[in-house]
């Protein structure tokens, strides 16, 4: 699993580079997460523009990303296409994570990539 990441400002901005998070990934994702989010600003956003698929098992890793973070940290999603929104809604977790349109609506389109 591939990640671009940048700080922009007081923001983490986490881009996913796969078109799947499944049951295939899940372990590795909780794990490039833990390690990107060790030592992270306030906010963390993933970029989820392409990902094209996500199961039950990518979606307990995002949850799981979350629950790293603890509480003084917070993690939001951006740029969900209709398959990923679809299981966010189904399961109500889109009541859960703060979900924006688009990553560069929150972060602006720094290029400053680690």
């Amino acid at each position: 699993m591939e990640f671009e990441t940048r700080t922009e400002g007081d923001v983490l901005r986490i881009d996913v580079l796969a078109t799947r998070i499944d049951a295939a990934c899940a372990i590795q994702f909780k794990d490039w997460m833990r390690d990107l989010c060790a030592d992270c600003p306030e906010r963390v956003v993933l970029d989820l523009q392409r990902v094209d698929f996500l199961d039950s098992s990518g979606l307990g890793a995002v949850v799981a990303a979350m629950k790293f973070l603890g509480n003084g940290r917070r993690l939001e999603l951006a740029g969900l296409t209709p398959k990923v929104s679809k299981v966010f809604r189904l399961t109500r977790m889109d009541s859960v994570f703060t979900i924006h349109q688009s990553a560069d609506d929150v972060c602006g389109s720094g290029s400053n990539v680690a």
